[in-house]
């Protein structure tokens, strides 16, 4: 006996998407994001609970046990995560939901004759079971645990065919004979795939992957929503699938790169490399109190942060400074490129942290036109979405991708830790041109020090 009658769980089925598509829309906007999360939040509860008013259960206590583990571990991590690592935590709860999918799909293939349900079982096990095993790969390579280069070999493309193919075969056999061990086999195999999948894809892409991984997610969702005749998991999943889709697509844009090329690049030498050579080139470097004057003197500078602010948490310094230098009169704003960071947004939601005026933060679309009005572009761990090489250098690996085009202002400063190149492994030209200097060090005490000159500067 259920507690609530079947129009009662769809009505609540139907607020719980209604949330869930609201909380979509939120996201769109760091003003809104946080909205969109707690709704988000909301419908997920009242589907949860939805379930347990409407379905007969005979495992109460251990279904209730399992989700106090589940949330007993979940929230420290969440609360607890840095903003840097961001990008892991959403690989790992991506990851998750892809292999629960599976899991879910194993369980009910014994207890079904209806090869249609099969067919979307066998997808939910193939598709999760990838989304799993490559959201382990690209959350060893964000956390380093593994090298964040292409890791390919001879033969790599020839065993991920044969691996599909193998694969292909599982899932047609499990339909028509609704095998377990051939089940388990087909969670081999996509396991496998989930692995060869990622591993050729370099540092700088990963977050583009987890974006795809999470789409598959989605469709794995989705698919065992079919399987356990449930719709709220069919729409949720479609949603997740449309919404990381598009998400990948535009990442992808934003790079000037294909999706295609992203996974399949490194076969052609055509991947970021993530190398980590240093350069010994001769550069102009500078002073705290030399780029203090600089910035003291100018009337319009744009700070471009990167991921090497956002490693330093030198988000509020860099609030801080710019408010030190509106006192003098100085427009700032800060221009965001699409990827900067591991995930898009990072750098809008650090800032935003660091109570930094929305309308401060300037997209690149915005901002790009802007650069050669600047007397100072300062460059705050940032390289790869600013190097020249993405418009002059064929072949390069970040060719073809926007950059903010830091180069058309009239003086360049980098804040760098050292002359190690960015994820795609090359050489910044712009850190040797005659307007360029670097000041080297941690961000967050880079800019302390810039912050202190620029209190301290007296100008006549």
């Amino acid at each position: 006996m259920t507690l609530i009658d079947p129009v009662w769980t769809s009505l609540l089925y139907l607020a719980a998407a209604v949330c869930f598509i609201l909380a979509l829309k939120g996201l769109n906007s760091p003003r809104t994001a946080r909205r969109g999360n707690l709704v988000g939040a909301f419908g997920a509860a009242l589907a949860v609970a939805t379930v347990f008013l409407s379905v007969k259960m005979d495992n109460v206590p251990w279904i209730l046990g399992a989700m106090v583990i589940g949330s007993g571990v979940a929230a420290p991590v969440a609360r607890q995560v840095k903003m840097t690592q961001m990008p892991q935590l959403v690989a790992l709860f991506n990851g998750v939901g892809g292999g629960a999918a599976a899991l879910v799909a194993l369980l009910e293939l014994a207890h079904t004759e209806d090869h249609w349900v099969r067919v979307a079982i066998v997808f939910t096990l193939l598709v999760g079971a990838v989304s799993f095993a490559g959201s382990a790969i690209t959350f060893s390579k964000l956390q380093e645990l593994m090298t964040t280069r292409p890791v390919v070999f001879p033969g790599l493309p020839t065993l991920m065919g044969a691996v599909l193919l193998a694969a292909v075969g599982a899932a047609v056999a499990v339909v028509f004979s609704g095998s377990i061990a051939l089940a388990f086999l087909l969670l081999v195999l996509g396991l496998a795939a989930g692995v060869l999948l990622v591993l050729p894809v370099g540092g700088a892409d990963v977050p583009i992957v987890i974006s795809l991984l999470n789409a598959f997610t989605g469709l794995a969702v989705a698919a065992s929503g079919l399987v356990l005749g449930n719709v709220l998991l069919v729409v949720a999943g479609t949603l997740v699938g449309a919404s990381g889709t598009i998400l990948t697509r535009a990442m992808a844009a934003a790079m000037g790169r294909s999706v295609a090329g992203i996974l399949f690049g490194a076969f052609k030498g055509g991947s970021t490399a993530g190398s980590t050579a240093v350069s010994d080139r001769p550069v102009r470097s500078s002073s705290p109190e030399d780029v203090a004057v600089l910035l003291g003197y100018a009337q319009r500078v744009i700070i471009v942060p990167g991921y090497g602010l956002a490693v330093a948490q030198g988000q509020h310094t860099a609030a801080e400074l710019a408010l030190a230098l509106e006192a003098r009169g100085i427009d700032v704003d800060f221009a965001i490129h699409p990827v900067a960071g591991r995930m898009p947004g990072h750098m809008n939601v650090l800032l935003a942290e660091a109570n930094v005026p929305y309308e401060s933060l300037k997209e690149m679309g915005e901002i790009n036109s802007e650069f050669r009005t600047a007397d100072v572009a300062l460059v705050v761990g940032a390289n790869d979405v600013v190097n020249p090489a993405a418009k002059t250098t064929a072949g390069s690996p970040i060719y073809g991708m926007p950059i903010l085009e830091v180069a058309d202002a009239r003086q360049v400063v980098f804040l760098k830790r050292s002359m190690r190149p960015g994820f795609a492994g090359i050489e910044n030209e712009l850190m040797y041109e005659p307007q360029t200097t670097l000041l080297f060090g941690d961000a967050k005490e880079s800019l302390t020090k810039v912050l202190s000159a620029v209190k301290a500067l007296k100008l006549s």
